[in-house]
């Protein structure tokens, strides 16, 4: 492991402590958006960086769904909520950037604020996109850069305190998404331009 891969790893075990009260102001605004937005996913899904387990009350109980996360304490938190449901997904620890699992493997990939965290976030999205079968969906909840002329600037500005205990604020998720290849079929807003909804599809057979 790197220097810099062991504190990208601990910034996420460290944010583990709080992740279930920062986020409750969320889940109280988007939840039913996303219970919504989720039972898009079909068949074998897998939900790139489960957290804490907050999305897991989303999904269809009977998805056949694999959560991975970087964390051990998110992955811990995670497995104490699936524990206390009828959840039966699978809880692997496992990097965005370098999932184990064999081409083709998925039919629906989910990730809920997860692109504004991976470090390289292309990389990311073509990772999951091999992983993804040829005409898979790609469901994503993001919060983005916004275009507001005001607005962006000041992004850039505080993700250069944010990034160094949790989240980017300023990726540019629909450029990424397209640049990994995807073809994007949905993109909607939920709060201004920040806060979205993303649709892709896999639409040819990843290079080998």
């Amino acid at each position: 492991m790197s220097p810099t891969e062991e504190v990208w790893w601990k910034k996420w075990d460290n944010a583990a402590k709080a992740m279930d009260f920062m986020n409750k102001g969320v889940e109280l605004r988007f939840g039913d958006q996303k219970r919504q937005w989720f039972s898009r996913a079909k068949g074998r899904t897998l939900l790139v960086a489960v957290g804490t387990g907050l999305d897991l009350q989303y999904f269809p109980q009977e998805l056949q769904l694999v959560g991975i996360d970087i964390s051990w304490k998110m992955l811990e938190k995670a497995k104490e909520k699936k524990e206390s449901s009828d959840s039966k997904t699978q809880l692997v620890r496992a990097d965005a950037e370098l999932l184990g699992f064999a081409d083709h493997a998925f039919d629906t990939v989910v990730a809920s604020c997860t692109f504004c965290s991976v470090p390289n976030p292309v990389k990311g999205l073509q990772e999951v996109r091999r992983v993804l079968k040829p005409g898979g969906k790609l469901i994503m909840f993001e919060h983005v850069r916004s275009n507001i002329f005001w607005m962006g600037p000041m992004m850039d500005w505080m993700t250069k305190v944010t990034r160094r205990f949790g989240p980017d604020l300023n990726r540019r998720t629909r450029a990424n998404i397209l640049q990994a290849g995807f073809q994007l079929t949905r993109e909607i807003n939920l709060y201004l331009d920040m806060v979205k909804f993303f649709e892709a599809v896999n639409q040819k057979k990843c290079p080998n």
